[in-house]
């Protein structure tokens, strides 16, 4: 199943956050029992819990690739169901592939299309991408709203989560029911409008959406 976790922040050096991230990722331990990986930085840090199907050494997470002297970082969940053809096309584009691991192909085909890339993704998925260079978070959810991503903002840094519960465990956060969600809940569910969830404060990138985080705005 796997699950990622992830904070960003512009205003403070966070590279001594090892432990925050560490508590976050272990809330989602249950998604990936296999393995686990970080990607710290002093303006974000990663975590993924992986459960491993395909290719045990070249799946490993969070992944990075490097194109034009700017490096990429990938957390990612789901399957993506034209990876051959995704392959393919990448090959053609003069991208080597080292992997057999659908990351990869993920990862290097954000590369190629951009912000583009979901007209091209056939699956079920939620995932998170760092353009280090850019400063700039790219992060999105299949177009039928399958796998989860959660995301809040609270003292300056963006949290996110392939589960609530993993944004939950980062240091004082406010916990708070939304009247709203919780009315869904009960009323309604497990249906809710997209986007939304019980708690304030938290929400979900919608089906088939797409947002883009950086230093001077958050754009959807």
């Amino acid at each position: 199943m796997c699950g990622f976790v992830g904070l960003l922040n512009f205003n403070k050096n966070i590279e001594n956050i090892s432990n925050v991230i560490s508590s976050m990722n272990n809330a989602l331990s249950h998604r990936g029992p296999d393995e686990e990986g970080y990607y710290v930085s002093d303006t974000i840090a990663l975590g993924h819990k992986r459960l491993i199907v395909i290719d045990p050494q070249g799946g490993k997470q969070p992944m990075s690739a490097t194109f034009k002297n700017n490096n990429y970082i990938i957390c990612y969940n789901g399957q993506i169901y034209n990876t051959s053809e995704l392959k393919d096309d990448l090959i053609s584009h003069g991208f080597e592939i080292k992997t057999s691991s659908d990351t990869e192909i993920l990862l290097k085909s954000y590369i190629l299309y951009g912000k583009d890339i979901l007209k091209h993704l056939n699956g079920i998925f939620s995932f998170a991408i760092w353009n280090e260079k850019n400063k700039e978070l790219f992060i999105a959810r299949d177009h039928f709203g399958i796998k989860p991503f959660y995301y809040s903002v609270y003292n300056n840094t963006f949290i996110f989560s392939s589960e609530i519960k993993g944004i939950l465990a980062f240091p004082n956060f406010p916990v708070c029911i939304d009247k709203y969600g919780i009315s869904e809940l009960f009323g309604i569910g497990p249906a809710h409008t997209p986007g939304l969830c019980p708690f304030k404060n938290i929400y979900e990138i919608k089906p088939g959406h797409y947002a883009i985080y950086d230093k001077a705005r958050s754009s959807y």
